[in-house]
């Protein structure tokens, strides 16, 4: 965060945003995105300078400091435009139509992201991302590029328009098709991964490495429909290879956004909760196909992590950890091999260094990330209690900055995963934690007439929910109910959906919006459907219908998430493997799913064993609902009334592939049923 606060405040002082709050002592007079802002522009006949970022971005921070705490910057841009900051994070809505728009004039994106718009329609006719105050190379600087945009602004502003206009045009009408996808496109999937797979080092392409966890689930899910060992052999080679290189925090833990190099070495060290939450995911789906301990102990080491430092006292998740400390990315993370000697000793010193490839002269700019790329032994002994002593000097120094915000969207991402972790490693804490999170959802998130908010911070709500929020919310729910069969999140979970619908769902062309229908109204209602840092929103909820018709019979759930193959599967269908996850949905209607339902007391011993049959094994095509009688139950899903729970009998009743099965009372029988069918 900047600690730099030069002369007054300016408006961004009153908000609540993380990032907003960075940059409220910057000479530019900033305004937040607001009808104040345009306003001015208009009757001032400004364009709008749009600076649209997020708090631990590294480039963000080398922007401001170079650039926006510079007064001939800010002189420039509080002549000739009128300045606005957006947190991308709290207004997804805002950056994915801009970032689009940057994207298809300059080929590339990312954040810094810096639009210059007509403020009369809203509609961008400049972008880029980072500038540097001078120019360099092939970087134009803000002090020359302010200028040129003035000059062409009070010259040439109908070319800008015309250019604008189309570009506008292209991209509204860019987002459909009417293509259906195949099961040749699962294969494509597949292929196009193991083409771009580092047999090496893991991950995909080179440098940088970025985990993207919704390829891993999809690999796992087609590693058991098609039992091809490769795919499997991809998944485990990428988690092994992360774990051992620096994107992993080998002393307190969790892992960084992505990696600068080849082989997950020097990472890109801000941390981010849906990266967490996403490998979370993927290594104990992993370690539930392959029963490989070191799986499990990753999945604890990230759950401790964000137990210990990403969570509220009420139990909602915070955002991200900055990479930066005192103006030095990194440099909360590194040692030289000189201190941790100190720290340890010189016997356990010298065996740590050895341990985690430590060297005098280090691998990062002098200092050392520790990792274990190169290491062969076996654990070190006393590795524990040495990691104790080397976070508790860590702990010392001066922390990355915490951004506290709580999403609801990624929050929803952590939920889901928790709610994983307690069932498959049967750790109540991990249920409590997911719990505790969806409690404080509900207390704090939601409004009077029982709309979602997207973001609370410091006692403020704030943001009418985007699809993203629903859409990670709601998988969490699902896989909450999984976990503890507790009707109020089914039933929760399909409340939502209903009124993901509601709000967002395109009754012409099909497809979800970003953002509702009664939230502030942008110069185009765009869709996404690209599973980038994290799975779209209209991806998940595909599969969220899928499942939850699944369980429940709900047709129009059904009907909705086959809609989507149609809507989206021209897109998807070109380069199918930057839809991964949407292609896990694909492969769900492609798969005889199994559908479970266990009729009995909770409390019955072998009730508990049918459960605990079905936690122990990877079943991603297989849903499960306890019948115990439940009424508030039997209203969600009629037909289970009559499966009934008879005495201290227990049944499982079976349905896959359009066709049930004779109720299954005996455990061994049910466990025989598990390991054969194709589920």
């Amino acid at each position: 965060m900047s600690t730099q606060q030069k002369g007054v405040a300016n408006r961004l002082i009153n908000e609540k945003s993380p990032y907003l709050l960075q940059h409220a002592y910057n000479p530019v007079d900033w305004y937040p995105w607001c009808e104040e802002a345009f306003a001015k522009a208009v009757s001032e006949d400004k364009p709008v300078f749009l600076s649209i970022g997020y708090s631990t971005c590294h480039w963000c921070h080398v922007m401001e400091r170079e650039s926006f705490l510079d007064d001939e910057v800010a002189e420039l841009l509080n002549k000739d435009f009128v300045a606005i900051k957006v947190d991308r994070e709290e207004r997804p809505d805002i950056d994915n139509i801009y970032m689009n728009f940057c994207q298809m004039i300059t080929g590339s994106g990312g954040w810094p992201l810096t639009v210059v718009l007509n403020p009369k329609d809203k509609k961008p006719f400049f972008a880029g991302t980072y500038f540097p105050k001078e120019s360099k190379g092939q970087y134009s600087g803000m002090i020359d590029l302010l200028p040129e945009i003035t000059y062409a602004w009070e010259n040439k502003r109908d070319e800008l328009e015309k250019v604008s206009e189309e570009i506008m045009r292209a991209l509204e009408g860019s987002a459909e098709s009417d293509i259906s996808l195949s099961s040749d496109d699962i294969t494509d999937t597949y292929a196009n991964l193991n083409y771009s797979f580092d047999s090496v080092y893991g991950g995909f392409g080179y440098a940088p490495k970025f985990p993207t966890p919704h390829n891993l689930l999809f690999l796992l899910r087609y590693y058991i429909t098609s039992k091809d060992d490769n795919a499997l052999n991809i998944v485990t080679k990428t988690l092994d290879s992360m774990y051992e290189g620096g994107i992993f925090d080998h002393i307190g833990f969790g892992f960084s956004r992505y990696s600068t190099d080849n082989k997950w070495l020097v990472p890109h060290f801000e941390k981010m909760l849906y990266d967490n939450a996403l490998l979370l995911i993927a290594y104990l789906e992993t370690y539930q196909v392959t029963k490989n301990n070191l799986y499990k102990e990753v999945a604890e080491k990230i759950i401790s992590y964000i137990l210990r430092d990403m969570t509220s006292d009420e139990g909602g998740f915070y955002s991200a950890e900055d990479a930066d400390s005192e103006g030095v990315e990194g440099k909360f993370y590194v040692f030289t091999k000189s201190e941790l000697i100190d720290v340890l000793g010189e016997g356990e010193g010298k065996l740590f260094c050895k341990h985690y490839n430590v060297s005098e002269n280090g691998n990062f700019e002098g200092k050392n990330i520790l990792n274990l790329i190169k290491t062969t032994t076996d654990d070190l002994e006393n590795d524990q209690k040495m990691i104790k002593k080397i976070f508790d000097y860590r702990k010392q120094r001066v922390h990355p900055f915490k951004d506290d915000k709580i999403l609801t969207s990624w929050n929803g991402l952590m939920i889901a995963a928790l709610a994983i972790a307690g069932r498959m490693l049967e750790n109540q804490e991990y249920i409590s934690a997911s719990e505790k999170a969806v409690a404080f959802i509900e207390d704090k998130l939601f409004n009077e007439n029982g709309r979602l908010f997207a973001r609370f911070r410091d006692g403020e709500v704030s943001n009418l929910a985007y699809l993203e929020d629903y859409a990670f919310l709601i998988w969490g729910l699902i896989e909450l109910y999984e976990t503890t069969f507790k009707v109020d999140y089914l039933k929760k979970a399909i409340e939502l959906t209903n009124e993901t619908i509601k709000y967002f769902w395109d009754e012409k062309d099909g497809g979800f919006f970003i953002y509702g229908s009664d939230s502030e109204k942008l110069i185009t209602r765009t869709k996404e459907i690209y599973d980038g840092a994290t799975p779209s929103g209209n991806s998940v909820t595909t599969l969220n219908m899928l499942k939850l018709a699944s369980m429940t019979g709900n047709i129009e759930f059904k009907e909705k998430a086959m809609k989507q193959f149609e809507t989206f599967g021209g897109t998807v269908g070109a380069s199918p493997n930057y839809y991964t996850y949407f292609m896990m949905a694909y492969l769900y209607t492609n798969t005889d799913v199994a559908e479970i339902v266990i009729a009995g007391n909770r409390e019955n011993i072998k009730t508990r064993q049918m459960i605990d049959e079905i936690n122990k094994r990877f079943l991603p095509f297989t849903t499960c609902v306890l019948n115990d009688g439940d009424g508030r139950l039997h209203e969600i899903i009629p037909f289970i009334k009559n499966q009934k729970v008879e005495n201290d009998d227990v049944k499982a009743y079976v349905c896959q592939n359009f066709s049930c099965k004779e109720p299954i009372s005996d455990i061994d029988e049910f466990v025989t049923f598990l390991s054969v069918i194709k589920l």
